[in-house]
């Protein structure tokens, strides 16, 4: 039998302020999200695969090479890895630049957590569609996704919000400790390893909509 060949999507975080760095991998996680944290976009040069799968989030002005310049190095090289430029209040003109230059979104500072994960998952979901290789492996994502109750359907198309667990426990009146439950049900019936995973099958299922 064949099969499709698997990428983990990750989301690439590039900020010379570590304190920065530390929450926003913080805050991917607890989205279930699988980041990594670069402290220059030199680093993250080096270590950087051209077959790497997920988004950056990377801050517009950095000490060394700039996050245009790394922009611009990355689009010479032809990958083709959604970015999310984070900038100051003084940086609008730059950001406007960056978006000119292909950049999917950018978000000033102080951050809005809220926006910036769906701003990812919404990075995620193009690097998805333009990738050569599927991020699941085969199946069809509509019988999959017939596999959840209705609580699973509805606690999925809070996750796709973007929404936290406390978040989302507040709106369906439920526990924490239940969304957390509902949400490893979800994953072990889509046969989805992390986040990334879910939004690459429902990118599949809808086209990049609603799952309603």
């Amino acid at each position: 039998m064949t099969t499709t060949p698997t990428v983990q999507q990750t989301v690439f975080i590039i900020d010379d302020d570590a304190d920065v760095r530390d929450a926003l991998s913080l805050l991917m996680r607890s989205a279930g999200l699988t980041a990594a944290a670069f402290a220059s976009a030199r680093e993250f040069m080096a270590r950087l695969n051209p077959r790497d799968a997920g988004c950056l989030v990377l801050d517009i002005r950095m000490p060394g090479m700039t996050g245009m310049e790394l922009q611009a190095e990355l689009h010479k090289r032809r990958i083709r890895l959604p970015i999310i430029f984070l900038t100051g209040h003084g940086d609008i003109p730059l950001a406007v630049k960056a978006m000119k230059a292909g950049a999917v979104d950018f978000i000033q500072k102080p951050l809005d957590e809220h926006r910036l994960v769906v701003a990812v998952m919404n990075a995620l979901k193009l690097d998805a569609q333009q990738s050569p290789l599927s991020v699941m492996g085969t199946g069809d994502p509509a019988e999959r996704l017939s596999r959840l109750s209705n609580r699973e359907r509805s606690v999925l198309d809070e996750i796709v919000k973007g929404r936290q667990n406390k978040e989302i426990a507040e709106t369906l009146c439920i526990s924490v400790k239940t969304v957390e439950f509902h949400r490893a049900n979800i994953r072990e019936k889509l046969g989805a390893a992390n986040m990334s995973e879910l939004f690459s099958l429902l990118f599949r299922q809808t086209g990049g909509g609603s799952t309603d």
